[in-house]
């Protein structure tokens, strides 16, 4: 669930901007990456951090169906689709309402643990950008991500095919360890990963599951 305007507390009265919201303008208007978004039509920044962890990995193949929890705004279903082919499908999930994109990617607004409803097939590859409502308390932040994750991976063996893979963002943290331990033995390879495109400030890194063994 990409950062966006609309997710600003419910402190901001009017028109007038707090001060972390003066900051996130401040730092957006800089961004490299943000400029670039909209130079070439991505809906936020984080379609980058994706092209760069498919660059490294080749993970999406042409043909496949992918699964993409915390959708919102679509730019990894965005940067995705031009790897999927004519033959490709993407699925998209979010809370948040995300506007149409192309006739090969549907997006659902629901919580992501309902998405098995809308499945007639397992999927090749899971993308999950999910992020709780986050308070700034960066242990409370991690333990409120990691619990999120281990619920996505409760469902896996229905929503992904054998030698599938998964891409997950993590918030760094003491419970990190305890998810790469799961997932070691349910995927033969485990990577840790954090883009260009990640802000260096930010706690956010990428963890890459590649080959699940269903």
């Amino acid at each position: 669930m990409r950062r966006n305007l609309t997710k600003f507390t419910k402190s901001c009265m009017g028109n007038k901007k707090t001060e972390s919201q003066k900051r996130w303008l401040q730092r957006q208007s800089k961004d490299i990456y943000v400029k670039k978004a909209k130079k070439e039509g991505y809906r936020s920044r984080a379609a980058y951090k994706l092209i760069e962890i498919q660059e490294k990995y080749k993970l999406i193949k042409s043909g496949n169906f992918i699964l993409d929890l915390g959708a919102a705004p679509g730019s990894w279903s965005q940067a995705a689709k031009k790897y999927i082919g004519s033959a490709g499908e993407i699925l998209g999930i979010d809370l948040l309402p995300i506007a149409p994109l192309d006739k090969k990617v549907t997006f659902i607004q629901q919580d992501f643990k309902e998405i098995e409803k809308y499945l007639v097939k397992k999927a090749d590859g899971v993308m999950s950008d999910l992020s709780p409502s986050t308070c700034g308390i960066p242990k409370v932040d991690h333990l409120k991500l990691i619990g999120m994750l281990e619920e996505v991976i409760v469902l896996l063996p229905k929503l992904l095919k054998e030698n599938g893979f998964c891409i997950f963002k993590v918030f760094k943290g003491g419970m990190q360890s305890d998810l790469l331990a799961i997932l070691k033995k349910q995927f033969k390879k485990v990577h840790h990963f954090k883009p260009k495109s990640s802000r260096q400030e930010s706690s956010e890194e990428y963890v890459i599951a590649i080959e699940y063994k269903g």
